[in-house]
């Protein structure tokens, strides 16, 4: 199983960074020891003062696939939960000023929280009308919506399939809005999709 996750995919998050706006999806992946599940607490580590939430829509991958033409590429995922991408943006700065590869403030233990539950394809009317946003001590702080993406799910998945194989179980996290922002111990953050608590996740 492989966590394959998608930046710079929300314009305003794009802004708030200061980050140049991609001509193609930005691709890179999270090990399976990032995941937290089933609303596990996440035990804030020592090597980082600065850890950001960053709420994603999540595909889950149905079937194995390489080269997938867009047409088709909604036929390669059956569910859409939510995630966090968790960042240490301190440890993301320090690597990306000496341009070096951040997948240590992207890849730690537990900083890819997924939600238990994923609701089927099916149930949504439209693909491109997602909606989904999280709350931080009963505080919204990030409100997003999938037709706001720069690359939508189909245009991923064929992307991304033309240099890694996808497998039945892969994960997808799609990008975040903006309003991302530092957590602290003792912080709450729920994640809801549509109207839907899907993420309730302690910081401790």
């Amino acid at each position: 199983m492989k966590i394959i996750c998608i930046g710079r995919n929300y314009a305003e998050h794009i802004a708030e960074l200061h980050n140049e706006t991609p001509d193609e999806p930005v691709i890179f992946l999270k090990p399976d020891t990032a995941l937290l599940q089933r609303n596990q607490p996440f035990f804030h580590p020592e090597f980082t003062q600065d850890i950001h939430h960053e709420v994603e829509l999540v595909l889950r991958v149905s079937k194995n696939g390489r080269h997938i033409e867009e047409p088709f590429a909604h036929t390669y995922f059956d569910a859409i939960g939510l995630g966090l991408d968790l960042t240490a943006r301190d440890l993301q700065s320090k690597l990306k000023s000496k341009g070096l590869p951040w997948e240590l403030a992207k890849g730690f233990d537990g900083s890819a929280p997924l939600s238990e539950t994923f609701k089927p394809v099916a149930d949504f009317a439209d693909l491109k009308n997602i909606s989904f946003h999280l709350d931080v001590n009963g505080e919204t702080r990030q409100k997003g919506n999938s037709s706001l993406m720069l690359h939508d799910f189909s245009r991923i998945i064929s992307y991304v399939s033309r240099f890694i194989t996808l497998k039945m179980g892969d994960l997808i996290f799609t990008g975040t809005p903006s309003g991302v922002g530092p957590i602290k111990v003792g912080d709450r953050l729920e994640g809801y999709l549509e109207d839907e608590k899907l993420l309730d996740l302690n910081v401790k």
